[in-house]
């Protein structure tokens, strides 16, 4: 018997899928291994409940050493118990799917479903245009000397219609978040949270720090609003998103946002994908087409949202007296101390950013690079941008003209701008019932 590991299956799945043989080589994978194995191809595959992320494909009976398993420590929502007879349990009614636990998990037996293969077809035949979403993150990730056009012709070689930065949506999601504030903090002692980004820091706000929903940002992230921008120019389009984080696949299946994206590819994931079909990026032409701002492609890393956006609101209110002071916090831990320092009412500033991951976005569990390098390149590519901040960005007044949003001033209330909405309060009242 031959043990394959979960990787390893899903590149031999999606070579075969590309090759018109998914079905021999599923009898083939499953022939040669046990029942675990069977349980990977049926996730591989994107098979499982249509809500859910992580599965556990194996009795955990206490193996993992020390008082507690890795997983039960490292969930931030007392999710994961043991039952009577000691075994760990995931307890659906607390799982938000982040992910977070499985990367913790000493025994592998904590997958994440792949959300590829089902799109292959699609993909290959063109029925509809399938668009590529990757977030600021991705740059350097797959070789130093690898461009955005290169990433972007690698992608159209596996069959999607095109890629977009997400980077650009972060620009308008700047703009309207920096309004926000200049709405919502007029003294010294009004703060605001930023909604944008990170899925686990807004998770630990709605279900853990429920106190202080009334003080965060009504936004959806960048990918949310990159989602329904491409959706709302181009009805029948599928969105795939690429990014080094398992919780944006979670993300992408909650109630009020689910519109936006149709499946969530990790780094790794794309990794394998171009191992399993011999698509290199380093050998693709340069189809080039930058034209997010410094601002939005920061976004990235630690401190990049408060960087962007106060320097956005600096442009857009030059003579408001209350200027952003921004704390951040990176990490779980730092994120819940944060949390809880401002919920005593220890308040030590007016924006607060919270990210997930040490590092923010570039330390991602499925990200490529160590966050260090990672932060590196993307403070460089920033640099590379032809505009500071989206109100010196051209690119931003033409597609908010073409989401028929006349003025910046209309994303805070604006029709045409409820896709870039997010309602926090009445969310999590429904989700706590």
């Amino acid at each position: 018997m031959t043990v394959t590991t979960y990787d390893e299956i899903f590149k031999r799945l999606v070579k075969a899928s590309y090759n018109d043989n998914l079905e021999q080589e599923i009898r083939e994978i499953e022939a040669s291994g046990n029942e675990a194995t069977k349980k990977y191809v049926y996730y591989a595959l994107g098979n499982g409940e249509q809500d859910k992320v992580v599965f556990q494909i194996n009795d955990c009976k206490g193996e993992c050493t020390g008082e507690k398993h890795n997983c039960e420590t490292s969930c931030i929502f007392n999710a994961i118990v043991r039952d009577m007879e000691g075994k760990v349990v995931i307890q659906d009614r607390s799982c938000v799917h982040c992910g977070h636990c499985i990367d913790t998990c000493s025994l592998n037996n904590l997958i994440d479903k792949k959300e590829f293969i089902p799109l292959i077809d699609l993909l290959r035949k063109k029925e509809a245009a399938v668009y590529a979403i990757v977030a600021p993150a991705i740059i350097g990730q797959f070789g130093d000397r690898v461009t955005m056009g290169q990433l972007r012709a690698a992608f159209k070689r596996l069959g999607f219609y095109g890629m977009v930065e997400v980077a650009l949506f972060a620009d308008i999601l700047s703009l309207k978040e920096a309004l926000e504030f200049d709405r919502a903090v007029n003294s010294e002692e009004d703060f605001v949270l930023t909604s944008c980004c990170c899925p686990i820091w807004v998770g630990m706000v709605k279900r853990v720090y429920n106190q202080l929903i009334p003080h965060i940002q009504p936004s959806v992230s960048p990918m949310v609003a990159c989602g329904r921008g491409i959706k709302r120019l181009h009805p029948e389009a599928k969105v795939v998103f690429i990014g080094p984080c398992i919780a944006k696949k979670a993300e992408a299946k909650e109630a009020d946002i689910k519109d936006a994206i149709d499946a969530v590819l990790t780094f790794e994931e794309v990794k394998q994908i171009f191992e399993a079909t011999g698509v290199n990026p380093e050998d693709m032409e340069d189809i080039t087409s930058g034209h997010s701002s410094s601002a939005g492609r920061i976004y990235a890393r630690t401190g990049g949202v408060s960087k962007a956006i106060s320097d956005t609101l600096d442009q857009l209110r030059p003579d408001k007296p209350i200027k952003i002071k921004a704390v951040q916090a990176e990490g779980i831990q730092e994120c819940k101390e944060i949390l809880r320092s401002i919920n005593q009412g220890d308040i030590k500033a007016n924006f607060y950013e919270g990210m997930g991951c040490v590092g923010g976005c570039v330390g991602g569990p499925k990200a490529l690079l160590k966050s260090e390098l990672g932060t590196l390149h993307v403070n460089t590519y920033g640099l590379l941008a032809d505009a500071r901040t989206p109100l010196n960005n051209p690119y931003i007044q033409e597609l908010l003209d073409r989401l028929d949003i006349k003025d910046v001033n209309d994303l805070l209330e604006g029709e045409s701008a409820a896709i870039f909405q997010r309602q926090f309060d009445l969310q999590s009242r429904h989700e706590s019932k």
